[in-house]
Order: structure tokens, then C-alpha cells, then sequence
């Protein structure tokens, strides 16, 4: 076998990060969240990156009306009054520090590295090196980006788009931070294009929650308000790490708690940010320890909510025959249908198999449904620990069936409570960035803009990657995110994006997206919600919308990084105008972006519940957009909600096999990397790692800190990533966690949620192979 000289090595593009080891240290896992180190972790963050002054100007801002909604997670601001101190969280400022950097990414910089050399870099360090300030352009066969101007940048876009026989072998993908106001013309200008090739972040992450609730309650959102926290009664969490990855809902559980709402956390690592909060800015709990948050806690294994909710679901109905008044059978009645199929299901399961499937003792099962049994006022969360198997659309439909058994919907205090991620993933879904259009919403945009829109259904992000490896499209545009990173099947999503003729990619940063490209590739730089918009008419503000179904206004208060900057707003009208030239469009795209209340007059002629939409994103705090289920109306076929019946889905591991989920680390917030601590876990300074059960390291015959590959087989294929650190944990047997993006190599591309084909990041089949030297097991520590 040839072996690869140096020069070839260095010209190798890498589309996973580097397996390197960056010096591992172990800590005992935090026992609260937040406190002193978050606030001394904020500041080293956002002081490191800029200048004090400038600093202090965007977290004064930060999420205060009328100022700029934090690029980070989709948590509410409170209605009301808001902290004038902070009203942000440590990740919030870090989201701020990663954005307002001074560091910069200048032409002089791609001069320097190749693209080849830029991928082997860590995402952490590309994402330290600052912001992007021009246009560049890598031409095919050349190895390093160049400058190009803005208008010749739009042409060669639009030279592409125009020459595809079809519109159809184009994709437009979307990240969840793009405003309402780009969201909007970005799917106006793909539709009046010809396609509803719109895959979106939401396909990923939270369309299994989607996909259950339209179904089963007429809106694919949550149900409840923030003001609901603090009149519930008890709060159940199912797959969801608050303290990390949404940090400002542990203000909301401590308010709930002091109000005297039980907590029931269920996950299957214990969580700092479930445990304890304890407030910065408050005296009490600086003083004392902060508050306790959960009550019980239901260390689960991984992919055993279903099990675990039907059972929940079969005690309530033996209850129920036993004492009555446990369910709310007026509600019932009146509001639901299917209820009766769905106990004549639960009869079939025994209760002890149910606690052995989700890995949970029975009397602990019991003592939590005890509290959903004497109360009615629940609120059930969820984020991606459920939504991500290949069973999460049937796991969250019995978890609407729990709350519809108690009447636990349009009341105060109970509901569903999806937490989204990004900061405007529901908006941009609100706006019609959806691969599977209604035909109301296409016949309004028929009526409004005078053109017939495309009715074909387009692709979703895993369709849209085999449609890429297929040849089958050749131009691939991201209005943000890092969609190599983000998706599952790294290699296989690499070799996809390589096949196109043309991608292009609106950032604000440079990430590893942008080195593993098509044949052409395009960078165009954009401003974020921390800049000022400046356009013809004056500064402008974007509008998004909330987790809680909030739309509500974002202002950039800090001078950009370059003049040479354009917004996603300006940058979608110059391809549009560029590519629609020779077609009679009935927008004037320069007119629009000239002021953005033009762009809303438009979304507000469009789409349902925007009325006198200037004027009312313009109200302290924005405004609530119309949920039918908070009214206890559904707007399902039978204008009921629906009970359903779900099968037990059960992964079967074989004797060598674990079973593993990707999560985040305290210091990232999707697939950017703010640093390489998981300070609650107790892991610094490191990313490659594997959480095992104690137990189970011993029984493998591996050691704590050894060094191992790991490998997934699914399809009859074999997927690696390599040289990963065990690290001991307190998970349940035979489950192993990892941090993404290092182990999304082994999500497979064809391993999807039913309904809503969601990769299943949280339930990968592994093996793990110890990595030896002259014969030696490899230690990192």
C-alpha cells in the first residue's frame, strides 16, 4: 500500500474534526447550576473578545425589550419586568462573546490558509479566529478562498440557479437564528424560484414534536405561557439538559418551586441544572445554596420514555377504577376522542415489564404517578432526548395522551412545553420555511404576490443529503447554521456536499461547512443580531419569535465587524433580483429591504394572526400569536383532540453492544464550541470523550481513561469515529453518551424518527474497540 507523502496530507480535506487530545481533566460532576463561576465564566467569555465598553453595551441589551434577542437558545422573556442587571444566562453571554467578537476573518487570512489546512483545525479554534467581513469565492480546482464583490457573487448564484434543468435540483436549507423578516423573503424567493426544497434545523431537532402534536392537538407548538410555570402544580422534564442548553428556564423552575410546584426530572444522566439553581443575583442563594429543583428524579435509560409514559398512563386508569376523580372525564367527553381504544391498549402491558423496559424501579414509577394522579395542573417539557429515536413520534403522542387523561390542556398551569433551541426555529417554520407546504399557505402567497407557488413537496434534510449524494441536486445554499457539522453521517454528508456544482453558505462565522464544499463554493458574510442595520430608510430591527409562541423585536445595538457586511435580508434580495431577472416578479426586492416594516406588511397579508403587525412587534415585550389549544379548541379533522395508541418500541442490544446519544458540552451551544469544558460534568479541557457505566468499562475489560474507537454497523455498514477517552459516569447500564459533532459520524443517514424522519442521534447501536500501540492499550491520562 502507497503511503501518503506529507504534501499530500496536508491537501487531505477533513470533514470531521481532528482526533487529537488537547490534555483531559477530571473533576467530581456539579451538584447546582449557575452562581458565582457562570457569572465569572460570562465575563471571561465576552471580556476576552471585545472591549469592556462594548462588552457591557450588548449584555445591558441583551433580551431587553426593544433590545437584542439573544442568538442563543428559544426561552421567553418575561413579560414583564426584566432584570436590569442581566437578563441573560452564562451561554446567552457566551452566544453574545462568540458574535460582537473584534477578532476578524479578512481575505488576508484566506491568503494564508487553504481550505485543506482550515479543516484541520478544530471547530473551536475556527470559531476563534472571528468574524467574516467579505464575499469569498473558492473557484473549482483552486485551493484557497478569494475575494469577490457582492454583485459578481449574486450572478454566479444566479448563473447556477438558472442553468439546473429543473428548480428542483436546488436546496435551500435554513438555520433557526434567521429572523422572521429574512425567513420570509427567503422562502418567497425559493417558491417564486420554482421548489419547496426548504429543509430547515427543525428537521433535525424538534419535527418529531411537531409532527405528534399537529396531529394529536390541531398546532405543532406548546401549549403553555411562561406565567403557566409558577400556577402549575407539577412540572415533568423528559429529555432535557436546562442548565446547558437553556439555562434562563432554571429561573422559571426555581419561581414554580418557591410557588410550591413539584418537580419530576427524568433524563438518564443526573443534571446539574436539575438538581439545584442557584441564582446569581440573589443574595439568598449565594448565601445559602441555592434552591432545590427536582423532587423526584427518574434516572432513565436511553429510549425509555415510551415505556415509562405508559406506564405513567396505566396507573393513572387503574387509579382511576379504584378511587375516580383521577381523570377529568368531563374534559374527556367534551374535548378528546379515541380514549376508549386508547385503555383498552394499556390493559395489554404489565406494569413490571413497563419499569424493566425504561430501566426504572416500579415503586419509583409509582411515587412520581402518584403526583400526577392528585394533581391536574401539569406541564410536561421535552427537548431532543426525546424527539431524536426512531420512536419519538409515538413517545411524545402518549405523552400528550398523559396530559389529555388529566385535562391537563387550556387551563392555567398545564400544557405541553416543547423547548426549542435555536432562538427563532419556530419563527422561521411560522414564516413557510417547510418542505411540506399546506395549500391554504400556498394559496395565500398565490393570492398576494400573483404567481402560482410549487405543490410538489420539496426535500427534508435527509432527503436533501441523499438527494445531493445522488446527483440528483447540484446547488446547495444555507442561510446560516453549519450544516456539515449539524446533520448526521458526517463522511456520507461529506462525500453529498462535494458532489454539487455550487454551495453557498451565509455566515457570520467560519465553520467546517465551509470546507467541505461543492466544486464552486461561496462564503457571504452577514450581520448579526448584535449589529446595527443600517439600510436606505435608516436602522432597521428583525422580529422573531419564542419558544411560547412570542413575536417579538430585535435591534442590534454594536457597530459591525466591516462595512462590507450585508444583512440576510439584503443578501437574499440581491440573488433574488440576480435570478428572477428574466421572470415577472412582483416585488420590487430593493423596495422591500429598503425598511423592514415593508417586509412585514407583507408577512402580514400572508399569514394568519400577523395582523397590524408593525404595529403591534412594536408593543413592550411583543406579542402572543393565536393557539388554539390554550382555548381548549383543536383544530384537528374532528375538531377534538386525539388519544392514540403506540406500540412499545424496543432496541435490542447484543452482548458487545451499548447504546449511545450525542449531547452537548456546558461550553457550546449546538454545533458552535465557546470552549472545551463541561464544567457540571466535570470534564475539562477535553472533547473526545465516551461516559460509561463503572460497571460496564469493568465488564468489557477496558480502563478508565483508555483509549477507544468507536464504530456503528447500521445497514451493513461500518461508521468510526476514533480515539475517544473512556470516562466513568453515573449513566445507566449499558448506555454511553458522547459530545457532537465528534460522534455524529456514527448517526446513520437511513436511522430516522417514523413521521418525521429525524435522524436518531439519541439512540445509536455502538461498538467499542480499544486502540493499541506495539500491542499496548492506549491511555490518554
Amino acid at each position: 500500500m502507497k503511503k501518503e507523502s506529507t504534501s499530500d496530507i496536508k491537501n487531505i480535506i477533513h470533514p470531521q474534526p481532528p482526533a487529537d487530545f488537547t490534555g483531559i481533566e477530571i473533576d467530581d460532576p456539579a451538584k447546582s447550576a449557575a452562581g458565582v463561576k457562570a457569572v465569572v465564566s460570562s465575563f471571561k467569555h465576552v471580556f476576552g473578545a471585545m472591549p469592556v465598553n462594548r462588552g457591557l453595551k450588548a449584555l445591558l441589551n441583551l433580551n431587553q425589550k426593544g433590545g437584542i434577542d439573544c442568538p442563543s437558545c428559544a426561552w421567553p422573556d418575561p413579560d414583564g419586568e426584566r432584570s436590569k442587571i442581566a437578563e441573560y444566562c452564562e451561554n446567552g453571554a457566551k452566544a453574545i462573546a462568540e458574535e460582537a467578537t473584534t477578532r476578524k476573518v479578512t481575505p488576508v487570512f484566506f491568503q494564508k490558509y487553504s481550505v485543506a489546512e482550515l479543516s484541520q483545525k478544530s471547530d473551536y479554534w475556527l470559531g476563534q479566529q472571528g468574524r467574516l467581513t467579505h464575499p469569498m469565492v473558492l473557484q473549482a480546482g483552486k485551493t484557497h478562498y478569494e475575494k469577490i464583490a457582492w454583485e459578481d457573487a449574486f450572478q454566479l448564484i444566479a448563473q447556477h440557479l438558472n442553468k439546473l434543468a429543473s428548480p428542483d435540483e436546488a436546496i435551500f436549507y435554513t438555520s433557526g437564528r434567521t429572523s422572521n423578516e429574512a425567513a420570509f423573503l427567503y422562502q418567497l424567493f425559493v417558491r417564486m424560484y420554482g421548489t419547496n426544497n426548504l429543509p430547515d434545523c427543525s428537521n433535525m431537532c424538534h419535527e418529531s414534536s411537531g409532527s405528534a402534536l399537529g396531529e394529536t392537538l390541531g398546532l405543532g407548538k406548546g401549549s403553555v405561557t411562561l406565567d403557566d410555570f409558577e400556577k402549575a402544580e407539577v412540572i415533568m422534564i423528559l429529555g432535557q439538559n436546562p442548565g446547558t442548553n437553556h439555562p434562563r428556564m432554571l429561573t422559571a423552575l426555581e419561581k414554580a418551586k418557591r410557588a410550591g410546584v413539584k418537580i419530576i426530572s427524568i433524563n438518564p444522566l443526573i443534571e446539574a441544572g436539575l438538581l439545584k439553581f442557584n441564582h446569581p443575583q440573589e443574595v439568598k442563594d449565594l448565601v445559602f445554596g441555592g434552591e432545590k429543583l427536582t423532587d423526584i428524579y427518574l434516572q432513565i435509560r436511553i429510549n425509555g420514555d415510551l415505556a415509562l409514559l405508559k406506564a405513567f398512563n396505566k396507573i393513572l386508569l387503574e387509579a382511576e377504577q379504584q378511587q375516580g376523580n383521577v381523570l377529568d372525564k368531563a374534559f374527556i367527553k367534551e374535548h378528546t376522542e379515541g380514549f376508549d381504544a386508547l385503555t383498552e391498549n394499556l390493559q395489554k402491558y404489565n406494569l413490571e415489564k413497563l419499569a424493566d423496559e425504561c430501566g426504572i424501579p416500579l415503586h419509583e414509577i409509582r411515587e412520581a404517578a402518584d403526583l400526577l394522579i392528585k394533581h391536574d395542573k401539569i406541564i410536561i417539557c421535552w427537548a431532543m432526548g426525546l424527539t431524536q429515536h426512531k420512536n419519538s413520534v409515538p413517545t411524545i403522542r402518549e405523552l400528550v395522551n398523559l396530559l389529555l387523561l388529566k385535562g391537563s390542556i387550556g387551563k392555567e398551569g398545564a400544557g405541553t412545553c416543547p423547548v426549542r433551541g435555536h432562538s427563532n426555529v419556530q419563527g422561521d417554520r411560522t414564516m413557510g420555511i417547510y418542505e411540506k407546504p399546506k395549500t391554504e399557505f400556498l394559496n395565500k402567497l398565490r393570492d398576494v404576490f400573483q404567481f402560482s407557488p410549487p405543490r410538489k413537496h420539496g426535500y427534508d434534510t435527509v432527503e436533501a443529503i441523499k438527494a445531493m449524494a445522488e446527483q440528483k441536486a447540484s446547488v446547495f445554499m444555507a442561510m446560516g447554521g453549519n450544516f456539515l457539522s449539524a446533520t448526521p453521517d458526517t463522511e456520507f454528508t461529506a462525500k453529498a456536499l462535494q458532489n454539487c456544482d455550487l454551495t453557498v453558505h451565509v455566515s457570520t462565522k467560519l465553520n467546517r461547512s465551509h470546507l467541505v464544499h461543492g466544486k464552486t463554493a461561496l462564503i457571504l458574510p452577514c450581520l448579526g443580531r448584535t449589529d446595527i442595520d443600517q439600510q436606505a430608510t435608516g436602522k432597521q430591527f428583525v422580529s422573531v419569535e419564542n419558544s411560547m409562541g412570542v413575536v417579538h423585536s430585535s435591534e442590534g445595538v454594536l457597530a459591525p465587524p466591516a462595512e462590507t457586511l450585508l444583512s440576510e435580508p439584503a443578501i437574499i434580495a440581491g440573488i433574488a433580483k440576480a435570478t428572477l431577472a428574466d421572470k415577472q416578479s412582483t416585488i420590487n426586492w430593493d423596495y422591500v429591504v429598503s425598511n423592514y416594516d415593508h417586509i412585514r406588511d407583507l408577512i402580514e397579508q400572508s399569514i394568519e394572526g400577523f395582523d397590524n403587525y408593525n404595529q403591534q412587534v412594536r408593543q413592550d415585550g411583543g406579542f402572543y400569536l393565536p393557539n388554539a389549544p390554550r382555548q381548549k379548541k383543536f383544530t384537528t379533522a374532528s375538531a377534538k383532540a386525539k388519544f392514540t395508541v403506540n406500540a412499545l418500541h424496543s432496541i435490542q442490544l447484543q452482548t458487545h453492544e451499548y447504546l449511545m446519544m450525542t449531547i452537548r458540552s456546558h461550553d457550546q451551544f449546538n454545533t458552535t464550541v465557546y470552549g472545551l469544558d463541561d464544567r457540571y460534568r466535570g470534564i475539562y479541557n477535553e472533547r473526545r470523550v465516551i461516559f460509561m457505566n463503572e460497571q460496564d468499562i469493568k465488564a468489557a475489560g477496558l480502563q478508565t481513561y483508555q483509549v477507544v474507537n468507536l464504530h456503528n454497523h447500521f445497514g451493513g455498514l461500518t461508521r468510526t469515529a476514533e480515539r475517544f477517552i473512556v470516562v466513568p459516569y453515573n449513566i445507566p447500564a449499558k448506555c454511553v453518551a458522547t459530545y457532537f459533532p465528534e460522534a455524529n459520524v456514527l448517526v446513520p443517514i437511513d436511522s430516522y424518527a417514523d413521521i418525521s424522519q429525524t435522524p436518531t442521534s439519541k439512540s445509536v447501536v455502538i461498538t467499542i474497540e480499544p486502540v493499541t500501540e506495539s500491542g499496548k492499550i492506549v491511555l490518554a491520562k
